[in-house]
């Protein structure tokens, strides 16, 4: 992995062919890396903060204020059954009309409640079970369409794992045959350079040889 002053990360790891993780002193390197990046990294209180907000398009109002009480950690409000009481009129207002008549009002009210509450029971007695069947149907589809769907997403994460795998294969043989060829072409310099060398002290050795030479023939 390579990291250039611009923090941009390059991936260069060929996981399918490199070699050497078993190495000695490979995972202690890992580690090190791992302990340096968490000592840079501060997350703050709220690590999503650079993140755009995200749009929950089932939190209505009501999930809202629920979501807001149990964030401050307040008690829940208990259920009120205040609308189904049938108070009569206090002793100050026994006297009192208005007070009698809105008795008989809730009264009324609550009776037709009871006679809804009985209706809804007939209803769900008499077409519960038909609806229930549709709504189990619905269900099986439903979860038939979602198993399709996980079938075809794994199958679509295997194919892109054996696409990676082939490519990485491919990388590695041309990295190969590149890295022999780079070492054979090194390797040929070595010994040009090694003749050349050789060709150097035989040329030396023969000037030399003609330079006594020819000090020999002016002599005599």
């Amino acid at each position: 992995m390579d990291v250039d002053s611009s923090d941009h990360i390059e991936i260069d790891a060929l996981p399918y062919i490199d070699q050497g993780y078993n190495d000695a002193g490979v995972r202690e390197a890992a580690m090190r890396m791992i302990e340096e990046e968490t000592r840079r990294y501060k997350p703050s209180k709220n690590y999503l903060e650079n993140f755009p907000p995200t749009k929950n398009t089932f939190e209505t109002p009501i999930l809202k204020a629920e979501f807001d009480r149990i964030a401050a950690r307040q008690p829940a409000e208990l259920l009120s059954m205040k609308r189904y009481e049938l108070p009569q009129p206090s002793a100050a207002q026994k006297n009192d009309l208005g007070a009698w008549q809105d008795a008989v009002d809730n009264s009324r009210a609550q009776l037709e409640h009871q006679a809804g509450r009985i209706m809804n029971l007939e209803l769900l007695s008499q077409y519960s079970s038909n609806e229930w069947k549709l709504h189990n149907n619905l269900m099986s589809a439903f979860v038939e369409q979602e198993q399709k769907s996980l079938k075809k997403l794994r199958s679509e994460i295997q194919e892109v794992n054996w696409q990676r795998k082939t490519d990485q294969t491919s990388a590695g043989d041309q990295l190969h045959s590149l890295s022999n060829h780079w070492k054979m072409l090194v390797h040929k310099n070595f010994q040009i350079e090694e003749a050349c060398l050789q060709l150097e002290q035989e040329i030396q050795a023969l000037k030399e040889h003609l330079k006594a030479k020819e000090s020999r023939a002016e002599a005599s």
